[in-house]
């Protein structure tokens, strides 16, 4: 059986970003988060991922907006998100696994790979009636408290890789987190589950750029997506991902049958699917 992977990032990709959205949930000030307490740790050294991820642990101390934050409550919050899915989702899911399923021994698996939460992002039902697996930060809880106080995974930029290494080699995200270092293990090309050539990933940032390199170095199609209505974001999307070549393509993120990106991904995944089916044929 051959299987075609479709991966997205979350935030600003699939819907608009939950974190801020969370933030203003619990009265934190979103702007002041983003633009002043974020870049002051950044510029002190620290990796922005953990930067945004220890800035809002900070938020969680006592007296603080989000005090007594579970990651029970980040799952809860992330059923909220299903309503904020981007034009054409989850139509889009259903829409390729019709058209996959047209063809003999082949399916198709949608993933999430992103530095947000996994917390929220499995607490959305979209999420968990379409997606494979998904791949995100973890908080984990103080004993004493109950509350998320330590930072457990932190997907940074070139971590994103490491989790399309895990699809390719068909490792569950329950061995890896046992066992992280299970995606190191030598697999043989033979018995890797997914090629990269038969993978599509989908992100709107700076953080994907890795991510978009590595597949299309290997075979894979990375699509690029930004907000329209931010002037620097379709300026940084030409400049960083389609001028130096890291994605085949740029729209906006919109995802129903009549809409740029829409067409694009159902005709890409058509094309993938005849052409393995071609290949099975003539071998």
């Amino acid at each position: 059986m051959a299987v075609l992977a479709v991966a997205f990032d979350f935030d600003d990709t699939l819907v608009p970003d939950s974190t801020t959205k969370l933030l203003k949930s619990r009265g934190v000030d979103p702007v002041r988060f983003w633009q002043t307490d974020v870049p002051a740790r950044i510029t002190q050294g620290w990796d922005p991922t953990l930067a945004w991820l220890a800035e809002l642990l900070e938020n969680v101390q006592p007296g603080r907006p989000l005090e007594g934050l579970t990651n029970a409550q980040l799952r809860e919050f992330g059923a909220t998100l299903d309503a904020d899915f981007y034009q054409g989702l989850p139509g889009l899911f259903d829409d390729l696994r019709t058209e996959v399923s047209k063809y003999r021994d082949l399916s198709i698996e949608f993933y999430i790979v992103s530095g947000g939460l996994k917390d929220v992002i499995d607490g959305s039902r979209t999420v968990q009636l379409y997606f494979a697996a998904t791949y995100g930060s973890l908080l984990a809880e103080d004993p004493k408290t109950r509350a998320v106080g330590f930072i457990k995974r932190a997907v940074t930029f070139t971590e994103k890789t490491r989790f399309l290494f895990e699809i390719h080699k068909g490792i569950e995200p329950a061995e890896t987190i046992k066992n992280p270092y299970l995606v190191n293990q030598d697999v043989p090309k033979e018995k890797r589950r997914i090629p990269f050539g038969n993978m599509v990933y989908i992100g709107d940032g700076l953080t994907d750029i890795p991510c978009f390199s590595l597949l299309k170095q290997a075979g894979g199609i990375p699509f690029g997506v930004f907000d329209p209505t931010k002037q620097d974001s379709a300026k940084r999307a030409f400049r960083e991902f389609l001028k130096t070549g890291r994605v085949v393509n740029i729209n906006t993120p919109r995802y129903g049958p009549d809409d740029d990106l829409g067409v694009v991904l159902r005709a890409v995944v058509a094309a993938r699917a005849t052409e393995l089916s071609a290949r099975r044929a003539e071998a």
